[in-house]
């Protein structure tokens, strides 16, 4: 038995031959491109909500066909089409104007296109989240003056965010599970480097219990951050007993 533990602290050392650090490493690659891709679709959403609900026939069409399109597209064809798809015919047009060749950096795709994904899943968060603001507030912040830039920042995001954040939080948590998809584009984050750890020493069940181990810690900690976000955001409101 202590062979046996032995052998797996070995394994899962941050050392070489061990394979813990590769593993730590992969988890930061995800956290980095959860979180790029977070900020971009929280701001392509908070635009998007706005936009639905400015009232302009064109903006709304458009943002309604954008929402609908991505959110009925897998993941997995966006990231592969852009990667690909996409750099090729970047390759030709740069052929034509004789220029050289030109690779996508996988960092950089995957949280642009994860980042584009969570918009459209934000807009709607958002959209409803500005609609449960009692009107009320927004028409008295207009009969005082103040200008939509103030009305915004103001009154619609102070009330908005208690709404959101629960469906916030469940887009963060899915966006930490979806980056497992960039390694079609051979970029190394946590499910990659595991899977190689597993394909390279032979013991899958050691890595992908610590992977797992490694994502149960990231939700946890992540979960005790947007709880206390949420505490600071509701403060002053009534709670349930």
């Amino acid at each position: 038995m202590a062979a046996s533990q032995q052998g797996i602290l070995d394994l899962l050392s941050p050392y070489p031959p061990g394979w813990g650090g590769v593993l730590l490493s992969g988890a930061a690659s995800t956290l980095a491109i959860s979180g790029g891709a977070f900020l971009i679709g929280l701001a392509l959403g908070t635009g998007g909500a706005l936009g639905k609900l400015s009232g302009i026939r064109s903006v709304r069409l458009l943002l309604e066909l954008y929402t609908t399109t991505i959110r009925a597209v897998p993941e997995l064809i966006l990231i592969v089409g852009l990667y690909y798809a996409g750099m090729d015919g970047l390759n030709r047009i740069f052929a034509m104007l004789n220029l050289p060749a030109f690779e996508l950096n996988g960092f950089a795709v995957a949280i642009a296109v994860l980042g584009f994904v969570q918009g459209a899943y934000m807009t709607e968060v958002l959209r409803g989240a500005i609609l449960a603001i009692p009107v009320g507030q927004i028409e008295a912040a207009k009969a005082f003056g103040m200008s939509p830039r103030l009305r915004f920042r103001r009154i619609i995001l102070p009330a908005l965010l208690p709404n959101a954040l629960p469906g916030l939080t469940n887009l963060w948590m899915s966006i930490t599970k979806d980056s497992a998809l960039v390694a079609v584009v051979g970029y190394q984050e946590l499910a990659l480097a595991t899977r190689l750890a597993g394909a390279s020493t032979k013991h899958y069940f050691v890595f992908f219990l610590a992977s797992a181990l490694l994502y149960l810690a990231i939700t946890l900690v992540s979960n005790a951050i947007f709880k206390a976000i949420e505490r600071r955001v509701r403060r002053g409101q009534p709670t349930l007993a």
